[in-house]
């Protein structure tokens, strides 16, 4: 045994492995700077959907803030793992279909705080133990309930329509409310490590991208909302009338978009398709490496969002004013009586997506550059 003793309740310390500053640099905790205690624990749960984890994000910096000294547990599913990587101000990461429920039962928490209105999470945020709790709870006679007023209003939100429609704050004020956070709303976070920007270099250069601007079009929206997605139709009159001289464009989705972009890709052989098999992190460095980038209200907008793309965001049965695009981009919906209907599967016979036209989207692309 060497002279060195292990701080075990550093907050940095897994338990099952080494932590981040000894495997890179090899120090050993009674030489290290970072050594840091638990003086106060914060547990945020968020679970669905991606796009919903990542956008909660922006909570981070001000509690870091306020809470210099907290180590900061995230529960959530695993699916969501990736969204964490690099991200320093999140401790410790608990996830539902492998170990919270173990975690949850012996672990306190001086804060729980549960932003989402779903029965699950909100029976985690009751189950957890501690001191504080702030969101939505779930009350043993099984309905879910706020925890202040601010809240509340989320919650009738979710119970009715007309209320969701009405309303015009973006997602993140709401949370700050909810939170008592009086700073300046954070943008959500996808830090990319120093390999992915270094990735995103070496795909502008090798697909020749670096001599005018690269738009991105996220063509469809996956399986569970097929109605938050632009037509096919429209992606195609789109890129009829786009002059391809001025722009490189990629074709961007996940697997539910492949067959949508490998169509556009053999009609328009000027575009690129990026595949719809790349991981979260993957398709966060594709993004990266655009100027501009066209979708409908998923996850691709929150990523681009963090990384501080400009964006044009089309939208339909979803709320646009709840999108918070932090003054780099332009919201788009159609002029229609059903808009934000929430509903995942159109009943009329054109949609409001549809009849958001190309050649508008295409006078907003010229213009925003």
């Amino acid at each position: 045994m060497g002279n060195f003793q292990l701080k075990n309740d550093c907050v940095h310390f897994p338990g099952h492995m080494p932590c981040r500053f000894h495997k890179a640099n090899g120090v050993k905790c009674d030489a290290c700077d970072h050594y840091q205690t638990a003086q106060h624990k914060i547990l945020i749960i968020k679970l669905d959907a991606l796009g919903d984890v990542l956008r909660t994000t922006c909570i981070l910096p001000p509690l870091r803030r306020h809470f210099p000294q907290a180590c900061i547990s995230w529960c959530t599913r695993s699916s969501a793992r990736e969204l964490f990587i690099n991200n320093d101000l999140v401790h410790d990461l608990f996830f539902i279909d492998e170990d919270a429920d173990f975690r949850l039962s012996v672990e306190s928490f001086d804060w729980v705080i549960n932003l989402d209105t779903a029965k699950t999470s909100a029976s985690i945020a009751t189950y957890a133990i501690g001191k504080k709790k702030t969101g939505f709870l779930l009350h043993e006679k099984g309905y879910i309930y706020a925890t202040n007023d601010a809240a509340r209003l989320w919650l009738e939100m979710s119970g009715f329509d007309d209320v969701k429609k009405e309303n015009t704050k973006t997602y993140q004020q709401i949370v700050y409310e909810i939170l008592d956070l009086n700073d300046d709303i954070a943008l959500p976070m996808f830090p990319l490590t120093q390999m992915e920007k270094d990735f995103t270099r070496t795909y502008r250069k090798k697909h020749k991208l670096d001599d005018k601007p690269v738009v991105g079009l996220n063509t469809g929206s996956g399986s569970r909302w097929p109605n938050k997605s632009w037509p096919v139709s429209n992606w195609v009159r789109f890129l009829k009338l786009l002059n391809f001289s001025r722009f490189h464009v990629l074709l961007l989705g996940g697997a539910d978009e492949e067959d949508i972009n490998e169509h556009l890709a053999s009609e328009f052989p000027q575009v690129l398709n990026t595949g719809g098999d790349n991981s979260i992190r993957q398709f966060g460095c594709i993004v990266n490496a655009c100027d501009v980038v066209i979708t409908a209200d998923t996850l691709a907008l929150h990523i681009a969002t963090a990384l501080q793309k400009k964006i044009i965001a089309l939208f339909g049965p979803t709320s646009m004013d709840e999108i918070h695009l932090y003054d780099r981009g332009i919201k788009i919906r159609a002029d229609s009586d059903c808009i934000c209907c929430y509903n995942k599967v159109c009943t009329e016979s054109i949609s409001c997506m549809e009849k958001i036209e190309p050649e508008y989207i295409l006078d907003i692309l010229y213009d925003i550059l």
